[in-house]
């Protein structure tokens, strides 16, 4: 489900560039909960998965500026789809999200700081407004790579 970019509010701590973003979550309510949120923080370019083999296909093929990825997916687990990532050379920013229990997000965060993945946050679900503001703003300052996005060849 690709959501265009509406004409955003006026928040302060939103983002200072748009942003390409992916959000990969198999839950439909929090899906949508997150893209309203996202595209309600500026003029981002949202992109919804909830297919996790999808949602590497994305990112191989449009490599968005920021993943705000769940933990507990079908398919391919947040973990998994984090080493194939990392595999692939993704050089964007990645948001993780988890109802699990904390130490299952912190055992995350340090695998994905060990592949070299650009983790901004290891967060725990629901994500608040103003957390995900400055996840944003993190994401817009990073430098990307020329020719990010680039498909690599790793196949899951």
């Amino acid at each position: 489900m690709h959501r265009p970019a509406p004409t955003p509010t006026t928040t302060p701590g939103a983002a200072p560039r748009a942003l390409q973003v992916l959000l990969l979550d198999d839950d439909l309510f929090t899906l949508e909960l997150l893209a309203d949120m996202v595209a309600g923080l500026g003029p981002h370019a949202v992109r919804c998965e909830t297919r996790s083999l999808r949602a590497l296909e994305l990112l191989r093929a449009d490599g968005p500026d920021l993943l705000i990825c769940d933990l507990g997916l079908p398919e391919l687990d947040g973990i998994e789809l984090l080493r194939l990532l990392a595999e692939q050379g993704y050089d964007g920013a990645v948001v993780l999200l988890s109802g699990l229990d904390v130490g299952v997000l912190q055992a995350a965060e340090r695998l994905a700081q060990a592949h070299g993945l650009a983790l901004l946050g290891a967060c725990a679900k629901p994500l608040a407004r103003e957390r995900l503001a400055g996840l944003l703003a993190q994401a817009a300052a990073r430098p990307r790579r020329a020719g990010a996005g680039a498909p690599s060849g790793v196949a899951p």
